[in-house]
């Protein structure tokens, strides 16, 4: 018979429950790093287990960052899946020779390696749900970074609990209680030291960013961001709708032969047409800044011929009746 389970691993039962994060039966991979959030993830999940009938398997990155350190993480992953009966799935990546050679940050190759990976022991092994320990903190640190680097309001939505096949069911939790549980159930973890100075700058957001300001403000920035990412996620759930609709009432409004009517464009809001240009954009593989989709409404406001650079491959003219999205050299 399952055992009677705490205040924290009720309210993370509830949040599988009532956000669908987790089926009865389903298979859950664990992305466990070896660090507080990630390890009481896993306990979470394992506690809850016996309710929900699902199963849980475990995954760990070792991006061989921190030499010794990098492989105690590993072997203490090992260690406490078989102590809890869990297969355990592991990678070793060579991320600083990725990094180089991909031209993107030690943290985005990471994230691009770890993700790569979760997808790949999806097919695989036919997991149905991969749970990362993402919770309210981090994502008040992503919709902070975002702000920071020229996003939309769409792009404060921050993390979302749930995308594809990967959950975060510690979205709402606060860290103190993340804490609390690792020291009630006497959880063992590893601490990355290269979390805890002030690179990169999520490492600047999280220890000098977000603490001066929860001082300053009592303890209210972290409920405002969340209300924020709320409100993003209804306004993005909103707009896919009315873009669908419109899409449909106006053939001048969908991306066809990489071009837009400009009098169609011309009928919108500004915020319309900045939304329309974006999803265009994101056709190419490119996510835009406010910067870059201002200056695409602005070029509305000018006269055919005129064209805007986006970047060293891509630029958007406007030729006759529409915006002609090309890649350059093309005509």
């Amino acid at each position: 018979m399952p055992r009677e389970l705490n205040n924290v691993e009720r309210k993370f039962l509830e949040q599988l429950i009532v956000r669908n994060l987790v089926l009865a039966g389903e298979h859950v991979l664990a992305a466990v790093s070896g660090g507080p959030d990630s390890m009481a993830l896993l306990h979470l999940l394992c506690a809850v287990r016996p309710v929900l009938h699902c199963k849980v398997s475990v995954a760990h990155c070792n991006f061989q960052l921190r030499g010794r350190s990098s492989l105690l993480d590993e072997e203490h992953v090992r260690q406490e899946a078989e102590k809890l009966g869990l297969a355990c799935h592991v990678r070793h990546f060579d991320t600083r020779k990725d990094a180089h050679e991909w031209k993107r940050s030690i943290e985005e190759t990471a994230r691009i390696e770890r993700y790569s990976y979760f997808h790949e022991l999806i097919e695989q092994h036919g997991f149905d749900k991969i749970a990362t320990g993402h919770h309210v903190s981090d994502n008040a640190e992503t919709i902070l970074f975002n702000l920071f680097r020229g996003t939309s309001i769409p792009g404060l939505r921050g993390i979302r609990a749930f995308h594809g096949h990967i959950i975060r069911p510690l979205l709402l939790m606060q860290k103190a209680d993340i804490l609390g549980y690792i020291v009630e159930k006497k959880i063992d973890y590893r601490t990355d030291a290269s979390n805890l100075g002030v690179e990169p700058d999520r490492n600047f957001i999280r220890h000098k960013v977000i603490p001066l300001i929860e001082e300053r403000f009592e303890n209210k920035l972290l409920p405002s961001l969340q209300r924020i990412s709320d409100q993003a996620a209804e306004l993005e759930e909103f707009l896919e709708l009315h873009f669908e609709r419109l899409a449909q009432d106006d053939e001048g409004l969908v991306l066809t032969d990489h071009r837009l009517l400009v009098s169609s464009l011309l009928r919108l809001t500004v915020f319309e047409r900045k939304e329309l240009l974006k999803r265009a954009l994101q056709d190419y593989g490119r996510e835009p800044s406010s910067r870059i989709l201002q200056q695409l409404v602005d070029l509305l406001e000018t006269q055919p011929g005129r064209k805007i650079d986006l970047s060293a491959e891509l630029e958007v003219a406007w030729k006759g009746k529409y915006l002609i999205f090309r890649r350059k050299g093309n005509g």
